[in-house]
């Protein structure tokens, strides 16, 4: 537990804080389907939820939707549920915009721009990836964040090898078919919080999770990173975790899974 009576609370870990950082995409956003893939996303939901966005809707990974989801790696035994969407239901959801997802990318670039499918030429790629899977629809539908928990220059490139997630100059030049309701989220890494909003929607360096510095993120991203107004001295620290939502960190996920994901 972060701290039993009397003794003082132990300190947040970087994985921590990229736990708190997942669930911080989430604020504010209403009764939607929170798709978490990742440790630290599927804490984040789950802490989201439990604090300041009790209207999201979890599902158990199936077809069940979750009162409280159960902690990870545990048997939802006495779980209470909410209601039943089996997969065929899920693209209704995607189609409606009611979903949040957050995925892990291969490739990311500077757009938004996301490969899950495979590296180097596509007809002779070095490496096969999983495919195309949902990413398609997922960004032109719906909000899409995304969870690196290796933050470095092969997986944030100039350009994807083959374009699965959708960034924003393609929605744009694609017309409103694309572009209508597509929205990108934010990018959460084990160095830092990223988002669009720099020029043209580009990524920009919104935080920095404590004891990462600007330079190690920029040298760390293999395309030139926007910054906040007033330079790299204006890029905040991300926050942590407070006593009680360590707490809640520790009970959703006992076994520490999330000190395997990001160690540091």
């Amino acid at each position: 537990m972060a701290g039993a009576p009397g003794t003082a609370p132990r300190a947040a870990r970087r994985a921590d804080v990229c736990a708190l950082a997942c669930a911080e995409a989430f604020r504010d956003a209403g009764e939607i389907l929170a798709s978490a893939f990742g440790t630290a996303p599927a804490l984040g939901v789950r802490l989201a939820r439990r604090t300041f966005a009790p209207d999201l809707l979890l599902s158990d990974g199936e077809a069940m939707l979750m009162a409280d989801p159960p902690p990870l790696g545990a048997v939802p035994a006495g779980a209470v549920v909410e209601g039943w969407l089996p997969f065929r239901s899920v693209f209704d959801v995607v189609a409606s915009g009611r979903r949040h997802v957050v995925m892990i990318p291969s490739q990311l670039d500077a757009h938004g721009n996301m490969n899950i499918s495979a590296v180097g030429p596509h007809g002779h790629p070095r490496a096969q990836l999983i495919g195309t899977r949902g990413a398609p629809g997922n960004t032109v539908n719906h909000r899409t964040s995304y969870w690196v928990p290796r933050h470095g220059p092969r997986v944030f490139v100039e350009r994807v090898d083959v374009v699965c997630g959708v960034g924003y100059d393609r929605a744009a030049a694609a017309g409103p078919a694309a572009s209508r309701f597509h929205g990108l989220g934010r990018v959460v890494t084990d160095l830092a919080v990223l988002d669009f909003a720099g020029p043209g929607h580009r990524l920009r360096l919104a935080s920095v999770h404590p004891g990462v510095t600007v330079d190690e993120v920029v040298a760390a991203t293999g395309f030139p990173l926007a910054l906040p107004d007033g330079g790299p001295g204006a890029v905040p620290t991300t926050p942590a975790p407070t006593p009680a939502e360590l707490d809640l960190l520790d009970a959703f996920d006992p076994k520490g899974l999330r000190f395997r994901e990001v160690p540091a």
